[in-house]
């Protein structure tokens, strides 16, 4: 491909985002106001809530960026770049491994409940005891025992199930406690939110779910009165109300409406480069991609840097399996790069010269809320077809493309390669790469590859922190670059667009907002 077409590409992507996005210098849009009328703040979500509150009943962002207003955790991990791993305490005090499969944490007093009831050690065994079973969760590395050694002492005990206890010391950050009294109600933790949080729901008007603060918050009420978690699927109608005043924050800014906010007075633009990476997942369990050399020949097709250049602000280049805001996120020395001639090599090989005999390849894409898949969707498929590859590019509204991008439980999966992020709130690798590439999980690729589970056990079972992740970094992670059940295109950089009165908000990495000390100045 010459450079001539490589700058086409680019630049008729850009364009297409840039039409798109024109609305936004309307003259009629008003400007924002310099105070509210109301302590009360609107979110704009560019993804749905399910309706089941159930922590463990999903794997949606936008339904974990609501829970984080509404539960809490043991730990929190801020995950700055300076220092991904550090700890704050939450609904614990401190912790300590007693041995191997033995992790102790201490739990902080006088926390209660929304619905009233005071938290103690019993909320922690029922909610990791009910949370890590078989098939429950994606979220936990296995099951685990809970003993209670007093009201607010507890231990965590693996050594019924094969792995060290230390995998749940950076997962505590990402992981929901409930009540001990709603997990035996298994109707109540579907039907309404009940957590410790800075907020508690109060009621659900059709795409908006209304919060109030708590006036119980262990570490003080917040001061703002009202918070409203808003569906607005479309990042155009997400701008519009920010700039018309009807939202206070919204997330998910494509690279222009980023630029274009920089020059308007009342909001300002927040940016964070993200736990989430944004993946080509290739169906391993469906033809061609079965094979590993049809895998690896489309990487070869695809040239990266024209995607990194087309996300702009929103996108940051790696060559890594997860972001470099997690633990392991260091580039990988054998990353499949752009390089057509050994496309066109494996594509013989593997019995498709020049992608003669390759069916239809489906490329399945979401739009309106990560920013310029359609767009960097186009460049992929276009550089695809250069090589011989035929490929069909569907782009979905986000709660269709949600339908599609799981393995069914029966049948094949729909279309063949998915684009897809995968953001979690803590540095702990493993909340990506076991529910993505181990043979027990495998939820979008259904790559099933002993060696894959032999170096995912391994490093699961090291109970040593740096030497889990040189087994990360050794041996798993070139693995992947030489199976590439699917190939990470680039770390998502998160664009924020706020309210310039709002202050004292805290972005997470991986998308939620802590607003527990937030106010209007």
């Amino acid at each position: 491909m010459t450079t001539t077409r490589r700058s086409f590409l680019k630049k008729s992507a850009a364009i297409t985002g840039v039409a798109a996005s024109s609305s936004l210098l309307s003259p009629f849009i008003r400007t924002a106001s310099a105070g509210q009328s109301s302590n009360s703040v609107v979110f704009a979500s560019g993804e749905p809530l399910t309706g089941n509150w159930d922590p463990t009943s999903h794997t949606i962002l936008g339904q974990i960026n609501f829970e984080g207003y509404v539960f809490g955790r043991l730990t929190q991990t801020p995950m700055r770049a300076e220092d991904p791993s550090a700890i704050e305490f939450e609904l614990a005090t401190s912790y300590k491994l007693i041995d191997e499969n033995t992790l102790e944490y201490t739990l902080r007093q006088g926390v209660t409940f929304h619905n009233g009831a005071p938290f103690t050690a019993a909320d922690v065994k029922a909610t990791m005891e009910y949370s890590s079973q078989p098939g429950k969760s994606a979220w936990y590395p296995g099951q685990v025992d809970v003993h209670v050694v007093s009201d607010y002492v507890v231990r965590l005990d693996t050594s019924a199930y094969g792995y060290p206890a230390s995998a749940y010391i950076l997962l505590a950050s990402f992981l929901p406690i409930m009540s001990a009294a709603d997990v035996a109600d298994g109707d109540a933790l579907s039907q309404v939110p009940n957590g410790t949080g800075p907020f508690k729901f109060v009621e659900q008007r059709g795409d908006e779910s209304v919060l109030v603060a708590f006036d119980d918050y262990y570490a003080g009420r917040p001061m703002l009165d009202e918070f409203r978690f808003a569906y607005m699927g479309d990042a155009n109608t997400r701008v519009l109300a920010l700039l018309g005043g009807e939202a206070d924050i919204i997330e998910r800014l494509e690279p222009e409406q980023h630029d274009t906010l920089l020059t308007k007075e009342g909001v300002r633009v927040n940016r964070t480069v993200s736990t989430e990476n944004k993946y080509l997942h290739f169906r391993c369990n469906k033809a061609p991609f079965d094979d590993p050399r049809v895998r690896m020949a489309a990487c070869n097709a695809i040239d990266r840097s024209i995607i990194t250049e087309v996300m702009g602000a929103a996108g940051h280049a790696s060559s890594s399996y997860v972001s470099p805001v997690k633990l392991g996120g260091g580039d990988i020395a054998n990353y499949p790069t752009y390089d057509p001639e050994n496309c066109q090599r494996l594509l013989a090989e593997a019995g498709f010269p020049g992608g003669q005999g390759l069916p239809e390849i489906e490329y399945i894409t979401s739009t309106g809320f990560y920013p310029k898949t359609k767009e960097y969707g186009e460049v992929i498929a276009a550089l695809m077809a250069e090589q011989g590859f035929n490929v069909k590019l569907t782009v979905l509204e986000t709660a269709a493309w949600l339908e599609r991008i799981y393995q069914p439980e029966s049948g094949e999966p729909a279309g063949h390669m998915v684009d897809v992020g995968w953001a979690t709130g803590s540095p702990e690798p493993d909340l990506v790469l076991r529910p993505m590439w181990h043979s027990s999980q495998s939820l979008i690729t259904g790559i099933k590859d002993d060696e894959l589970d032999a170096a995912l056990d391994k490093e699961q079972a090291e109970g040593d922190a740096a030497k889990r992740l040189d087994i990360i970094a050794d041996e798993f992670m070139p693995l992947m670059a030489e199976k590439v059940p699917s190939l990470s295109l680039f770390t998502s950089v998160l664009i924020h667009g706020v309210r310039e009165n709002l202050e004292g908000a805290y972005f997470y990495a991986n998308g939620p907002i802590d607003l527990s000390k937030a106010s209007y100045t």
